[in-house]
């Protein structure tokens, strides 16, 4: 019955273990190519006619987005490509990361 008792406890211990160091971190969005079609420093948001979304789910299409951070849209212009990230911040589709061409 210790013997019994012994593996139990050993084998309880060792999922609890595998379970807990599990970071649910599947890796970063991938970043998507795109076209920016309008800057504005107003409304601190890009137009971007871009590729596939697939940490979003979404098709190809153009759409606005609002920019994590105002310093985001320096140096942009339209007609630049960029490859960028997208993801949902507050419920709002935001670009949390942008590289120019």
């Amino acid at each position: 019955m210790k013997t019994l008792m012994t593996l139990a406890f050993a084998l309880f211990a060792s999922t609890a273990t595998a379970e807990g160091t599990h970071s649910g971190d599947h890796g970063g969005a991938g970043m998507s190519m795109g076209t920016i079609t309008k800057v504005d420093t107003q409304w601190k948001r890009l137009t971007i006619d871009h590729g596939p979304l697939e940490n979003l789910d979404m098709e190809a299409m153009t759409m606005v987005f609002e920019v994590a951070d105002p310093a985001m849209l320096e140096g942009l212009s339209e007609g630049q490509e960029i490859a960028f990230t997208a993801d949902r911040v507050k419920g709002k589709l935001t670009v949390t990361e942008i590289m120019a061409e």
